[in-house]
């Protein structure tokens, strides 16, 4: 494909003259990273610069909010249970009670029909007890997924490139505390004049070079973003490529050359 392309591109060139602008290497894929839970940072696993993998933790938060919780909760499902428990174990009890006067024939007296009806309460004791062991293991679920947003992790692979945060620093919800950059997904974002715009269409291949590593490669025209600069009266473009030297980082000066018909 990257043949075909330099193919095109250099046929293109025998008949055109080119139009050279400047740009930036630019990631396509930049994740703000914020924490979804207020608490303390506890834990900080990475620094700028350190390369992260997907769902690597970043951070940990700590937070007396989340402790509390964690106690209450835990403390509601062991009390449900003994309830249960209590509940189950009275009315085996009744029960065995309750067969012991059928098998003596007994089960039309007065100490059979309390029975029965004791049987009925504690059953229903036993139906509300088993109802907050469910309620209170929903609980626990949800406090287990509070427990997870403690834990900020990398959404995807890239490198850390800004950390604004410190051991003992408290989080709010939504802020900013790391930036990620995806180093395999990049694009040059450049400016271009207005008065060439009709020669830009996406799709159109083009030249490009980083000077810093004399790399040259083909790729081509992804966009024209519709926000011009009312001061130059020039237009963004995003131009993307395949990414085939390591070396190539976020921020690199780069040169597109655009073929444009002779005479123009």
């Amino acid at each position: 494909m990257k043949i075909l392309m330099l193919i095109i591109v250099f046929a293109i060139s025998s008949f055109a003259t080119a139009l050279t602008v400047t740009g930036t290497v630019v990631s396509d894929n930049q994740k703000m990273i914020g924490a979804r839970y207020m608490g303390y940072v506890k834990h900080i696993y990475f620094e700028i610069g350190d390369k992260v993998k997907r769902e690597d933790t970043l951070f940990e938060l700590e937070s007396a909010e989340f402790d509390i919780l964690k106690n209450q909760s835990d403390l509601a499902i062991e009390q449900a249970e003994i309830m249960v428990n209590m509940y189950r174990t009275r009315l085996d009890s009744i029960n065995r009670e309750r067969r012991t006067l059928d098998i003596k024939g007994r089960n039309t007296g007065m100490d059979y029909e309390n029975l029965t009806v004791a049987a009925d309460n504690v059953a229903a004791g036993l139906a509300a007890a088993q109802a907050l062991v469910k309620s209170a293991s929903t609980k626990i679920k949800q406090v287990a997924t509070l427990a997870d947003y403690l834990e900020v992790k990398a959404p995807n692979d890239g490198i850390i490139v800004e950390k604004r945060i410190r051991v003992g620093d408290l989080i709010a919800p939504g802020m900013l505390t790391m930036v990620l950059v995806d180093l395999d997904h990049l694009e040059i974002e450049a400016q271009i004049a207005e008065s060439n715009l009709l020669h830009v269409r996406s799709g159109t291949p083009v030249k490009i070079a980083i000077p810093s590593l004399k790399y040259n490669t083909v790729g081509t025209i992804k966009s024209v973003v519709p926000n011009a600069n009312p001061m130059a009266h020039t237009f963004t473009i995003r131009v993307k490529f395949k990414k085939t030297h390591d070396m190539i980082f976020p921020g690199m000066y780069a040169k597109v050359s655009i073929d444009l018909p002779k005479g123009l």
